[in-house]
Parts: C-alpha cells; structure tokens; sequence
C-alpha cells in the first residue's frame, strides 16, 4: 500500500509541474488598484511606473517591478477630452516611449456599451502634473461594428484595440495617432460561451515573430454572476511573422477562427488572470497583469498586480 501511496504522489506531482504555472511574484507597497495594468521602465533612471484604469488614470511608481509601489498622482486633471458620457472615469490605459517622448492610450465608454472612444496623453516624465491630454484618436458607435476601447500601441504606424463586440481590430495610424486607414480584425470568437469575449490585446516582437495577447472570458462582476470554471478571464495568445497578422496559436488555428493558446489561466488561489501586458528588462520578459486571490475576495476592487517571469521553449513560445 505505502508503494501505491508514493507512485501516487509521484504521480500527481509530475501533472502538477507539468501543467502548472508559478504564482505571482511577491509584491510591497500598493498592489491594489490595479485593474487593466500597464507598466514602463523610465529611460532616465531605471524607475517602474503603473497606470490602471478608473478615475483619472492612477500612476504608481517604484525602484523594481515588484515595488515597493507606491501612488503619486493621476494622469489627467480633469475629464478626458474626449467626447464621452463616460469621460470622468478613463480606462485601460497602454504606455510607451516613442522617441524621447512617452505616449499613454486610454479610453472612454460606459460598461456593456460600443459606444466608446480612445484617446491619448502625452509626457516627458511619466510624472503626474506632466501629462497634455490630446483627446480622441478613434471612436465607435453601435454600429460601427467594433468597440473602441483597450488600445494597444503595435507599433508607430499600428494601433490595436477591441472588446467583445466583433473581437480585436488593429488600424493603420500617422505621426498624429490619428487612423489613415480602415480598421480590420485580427481576432474573434465566435464560438465562446459569450460570444465573441476577446478583449484587451498586448502585441509585442521576440525574434522573427510578433506576439499577441489578449484576455477572454469574463472579468468582472464575479460575486453577483460568477461563470462556471473555466469561464473566467485568462490570458491567450497568438503570433504571427508580421505586426499586422495573420496571427494564429499553436495548432496553427486562425485568431480570427476562435484560434488562441492559453499562457495563464485560474490556478490555486489565483484567479481569473488578465488585462496583461509585458515589460522586457535587461533579458528577462517579465508578464503582467490584474488578477483577484480566493482567499481575499473576488470583487472589482480586489484585483491585484500580477507579474510572473516569463520563459521561451525551443518552440519559440513563451511559458510562465
């Protein structure tokens, strides 16, 4: 019997590695407030910044990207200049440098609506009280077929957003972050349990192959409709050998055919893990994003910063 018992184990602990993913790497300061994270490394001096959806735009700021973190002030002054009944309370931001100047996305909609519109602010710092608010770069209407909120920067000539409503779209864009062409689709699907539930794309480059990423499943209003296990955010993936696509998963499925590859999904007391992007340093990527703890609580306002190391198989794909 005591032999079963250890094959047993053995056993168990060989699927737990095999399929398992690391917890999140410990965090100090406030690892709260975090919903729909984005994060840079200031150029001038190594420090860490975070913005997060709600309000003004919160910006957190510590000496590594495990903190301590700590809040020093918001992104805008006051509503966003943008066209919006939802201009008070901005969302999920996106951060880059582009050149020597750093460039936030941001978006403006009420919940369950397409009616919403992206925006961007501009800084030399990434400190609060240095931020000029440009207003809108792209908006949807109910029937414009897409959603626009979620931006991603791609690249300088290439915006990515999306949410539920007809997937992920990318657009061609000038100097001025304005569009200079047609929106078009780089994910959906169609045959998820509600309905086309991709949101919140990340796209970044590793050797010969852009990478995108992007949560599905629901995120929010866990405590009053809690989905059925597996129904909940997680973080998916897609590459392709270009910024603009085609991009599919590891089966080689279409990203516009359901397609995608899970990178992070609910595990343990972690749940629910998304809104991601990723921050290289040096040479380690680094994934992050918002998640909630079961031992917590599952409300909108209990989400947590989530960062875990991420790894690069001989496959060229990435693991955490």
């Amino acid at each position: 019997m005591r032999s079963l018992l250890t094959l047993f184990f053995l056993v168990l602990a060989t699927v737990t590695l095999c399929n398992g993913y690391a917890n999140p790497l410990p965090c100090s300061g406030t690892c709260g407030n975090t919903h729909d994270p984005t994060a840079i490394r200031r150029a001038s001096d190594g420090r860490f910044y975070r913005f997060a959806t709600g309000g003004r735009i919160p910006i957190f700021s510590a000496t590594s990207i495990q903190g301590p973190w700590q809040q020093l002030g918001t992104v805008l002054n006051g509503n966003a200049k943008v066209n919006s009944p939802g201009a008070n309370d901005a969302w999920a931001p996106d951060v880059h440098l582009v050149g020597n100047t750093y460039v936030l996305f941001y978006a403006c909609s009420q919940f369950g609506s397409p009616a919403s519109v992206i925006g961007y602010a501009t800084s030399s710092t990434l400190d609060p009280g240095s931020w000029t608010d440009h207003g809108q770069v792209i908006a949807s209407t109910t029937s414009s077929g897409f959603n626009a909120i979620d931006a991603n920067l791609v690249n300088p000539t290439t915006l990515g957003f999306g949410s539920f409503f007809g997937g992920l779209y990318q657009v061609p864009i000038g100097s001025n972050y304005q569009p200079t062409g047609s929106a078009y689709r780089v994910a959906y699907n169609s045959t998820s349990g509600s309905g086309d539930s991709v949101e919140g794309m990340y796209t970044f480059q590793y050797g010969g192959y852009w990478y995108m990423t992007f949560s599905s499943g629901q995120c929010c209003n866990i405590p009053a409709k809690k989905p059925p296990a597996g129904g909940e955010y997680k973080i998916m993936m897609c590459r392709s050998q270009s910024a603009t696509g085609p991009f599919v998963d590891r089966n080689g499925r279409s990203c516009t055919s359901a397609g995608g590859s899970v990178l992070l999904e609910s595990h343990g007391n972690i749940y629910g893990p998304g809104g991601q992007g990723v921050l290289q340093v040096g040479n380690t990527w680094y994934l992050y994003y918002h998640y909630m703890d079961t031992n917590v609580g599952l409300g909108d306002g209990q989400v947590l910063w989530g960062v875990n190391i991420m790894n690069w198989g001989s496959d060229g794909w990435p693991t955490v």
